[in-house]
């Protein structure tokens, strides 16, 4: 049968999954009342004193990148409710820090958590002195900048593209903003186009032919084997018969006079047309 392979584009933006939820069942029928300690005999070694079920992921950063000090990881930390949380956006999107005047309302900056008693800017769902907002990295003041989000901290554009920036590979240029992952390479949104009509996929199926990507459309009218009787695709999973120099849907090789299928049973030729029996001498064909 004829193959053909399916690929679904993917865009780098990283959601964190929940965690599993675990049932147990004991394996006895003591009564509930009894404490844990007497019914279960593993209960001391799961709540041992050295117990922990924290787990502790290390990310490698980029050769190069700035490696961030204890100090400096402090500097920005995580917001302690969920109601200060920005809303999550995608990795490597370009931000900018909102100014607002002195007023009554007294924030804590998000650098070193005193009040701040005059201006005061607003970014990631904190505020933050002008004067403390700054590159993790070089320092520069963030206050009237654009600046991308990295791991808890806040570099300026300059910055996150030399240590951070995933290179497109198609242009080889570092990414800003949207990212797209697919075939275990990252592209530009618009640099990952079908090889014929050179549109970008965006979100949609695109096949692979020669190492070289193509859309459903452009897929089909250079490469699929097309049906002799009815000219549509042979798809992957289609039953069908190659008789008289071409390829037929197992429905669509029938008699050219009274339609009969033909699959399996002898049949004749005329101007390229497969005929029945009955109808082999037929003259209007």
């Amino acid at each position: 049968e004829k193959t053909s392979k399916y690929f679904l584009v993917s865009f780098g933006i990283l959601k964190t999954a929940p965690a599993p939820v675990h049932s147990y069942t004991t394996a006895n029928t003591e009564p509930a009342s009894r404490p844990p300690w007497v019914t279960d005999d593993s209960f001391s070694q799961k709540f041992a004193p050295g117990k922990t079920t924290t787990t502790v992921t290390k990310n490698i950063l980029p050769r190069g990148a700035p490696v961030p000090s204890p100090a400096s990881t402090s500097a920005y930390p995580s917001p302690v409710s969920a109601s200060s949380q920005a809303p999550a956006i995608a990795r490597g999107t370009i931000q900018r820090a909102e100014r607002f005047p002195a007023s009554s309302r007294t924030p804590l900056c998000g650098h070193c958590n005193s009040i701040i008693r005059g201006p005061f800017l607003v970014a990631m769902g904190r505020s933050w002195h002008p004067e403390e907002f700054n590159c993790a990295y070089c320092k520069t003041s963030l206050a009237d900048m654009c600046f991308v989000e990295e791991k808890n901290s806040v570099y300026c554009e300059r910055c996150y593209e030399q240590f951070f920036a995933p290179t497109c590979a198609r242009c080889h240029t570092k990414i800003m903003g949207e990212v797209m992952h697919a075939l275990r390479k990252t592209w530009h949104t618009t640099c990952f186009v079908c090889a014929a009509c050179k549109k970008p996929f965006g979100n949609s199926l695109f096949h692979m032919e020669d190492g070289e990507p193509y859309c459903e459309k452009d897929y089909i009218a250079l490469f699929s084997t097309k049906c002799h009787g009815c000219d549509f695709p042979v798809e992957a999973g289609d039953k069908f018969i190659e008789a008289l120099g071409h390829t037929w849907h197992d429905t669509c090789f029938i008699c050219a006079v009274c339609h009969v299928n033909l699959e399996g049973q002898p049949f004749y030729s005329k101007k390229d047309k497969p005929l029945c029996k009955k109808h082999a001498h037929a003259i209007n064909v």
